[in-house]
Parts: C-alpha cells; structure tokens; sequence
C-alpha cells in the first residue's frame, strides 16, 4: 500500500483496535498467478507472536483455502471514508477535492487448522459477535451439527508478519483547514466517523 509519511499509522495497539472495530475484512491471495479475494469476518489474537495471528473460516467450496500454502496472504480491514470538497478549507487557488479514509493491511503465512482447532476458532468468532447481545447466543455444536457443518467449511489462521496502517485524514494540510473539514462531515450521517477520528488525530497533537 501507498503511504506518505504523514498518513502513516505505525502504533501496534492502535492498528489491532482498528482491526477489531473493523474486523469484516477482503482476504486476497493469487490463484494461478491473478488475485483473488473473498470477504470473511476476522477474529484477531494479538497475543500470538509479534503481530498477532487471524482467525477465519470460509466455506469449503471456496476454491481460496487451496491456494493458502503457496504465497503470502494479504488482509484488508476497510474503514470510514468520506469525500472532502475543497471548498472546506480556507481559500485556496490550488485546492482540489479529495477522499478521507482509513485502511490497514496484514500480511501474514496461513495454516488450515484441523478440526478440534476449527471448534474452538468457531466459538471464539460466536463469542466476541454476540457478547454485546442480550441475551447472547450460544453455540453448540451437537453431533449433527459436527457432521453436517464442520465438513462444509474450512478454518485457517494466518500468522501476521508485517501490519500496515493509512489513516489519510488530511495531516498534510493546515490544522484550521484540518478542523474545517471535520467540521462539515460532522454533520453528514457517512462522515461522522471520519471526522471523529480526524478531531483524535488533532488531540494527539
């Protein structure tokens, strides 16, 4: 990816908290030499190793699992995003419009796990999306559903060598033009996210 030094996110912390909040990611691999992508949720564990590893499932017909061994796998976490106009910022000839946005990509190996691994990847995944419900469904994976679910899909982790993270939040620009910004997505429904982090990014300063 792309990343001028003034939209780099670098902090580990942060880019596993992105992750997380945002964890309905594009998994790309190569398939004969073209990418190839599906669209999986995620489960990080940022306990293992030094980048964390990812758990996932896909479903066994997914020609993607078989292509896992050969090369390294890249996860996409997609973000809020938003389109900035130029007239937002103070008065400027050259200004020209532009798209806010946060995206981090992991890159790691992958490893299909067997089956006892895959249960317990399954009820971590059930765990952490229904631990804000009330009351929280629970998974239980009877004989018949062992049988008939577990052959159907595929389990793997990948284990995360490298993180990158681009928040492009216009840090390259003047922090009254920066504040500007935020301040008309603030009140647009598809930019509040994004001024929302953009005000975080100014705190920091």
């Amino acid at each position: 990816m792309y990343i001028p030094e003034h939209f780099a996110k670098t902090d580990l912390p942060a880019l596993h908290e992105f992750m997380r909040q945002h964890s309905f990611a594009s998994v790309v691999t190569l398939q004969g030499g073209r990418p190839f992508a599906s669209h999986l949720p995620m489960l990080l564990d940022s306990d293992i190793g030094t980048h964390g590893v990812l758990l996932g499932h896909m479903a066994r017909n997914n020609p993607q699992w078989r292509d896992f061994s050969a090369d390294e796998v890249l996860v996409m976490f997609h973000g809020p995003h938003a389109y900035v106009s130029p007239a937002w910022y103070e008065p400027n000839p050259m200004a020209v419009p532009t798209w806010n946005f946060m995206a981090v990509h992991a890159y790691g190996a992958a490893r299909i796990l067997p089956e006892e691994e895959l249960k317990q990847a399954l009820q971590q995944l059930v765990d952490e999306n229904e631990k804000a419900l009330s009351p929280p469904w629970e998974l239980d994976l009877s004989r018949a559903m062992r049988e008939k679910v577990l052959p159907a899909i595929v389990g793997f982790e990948i284990r995360l060598n490298r993180i990158e993270g681009k928040f492009k939040l216009n840090q390259n620009r003047s922090e009254q033009d920066q504040r500007n910004v935020a301040a008309h997505l603030s009140q647009s429904t598809h930019g509040n996210e994004v001024a929302h982090a953009m005000g975080k990014e100014l705190e920091r300063k």
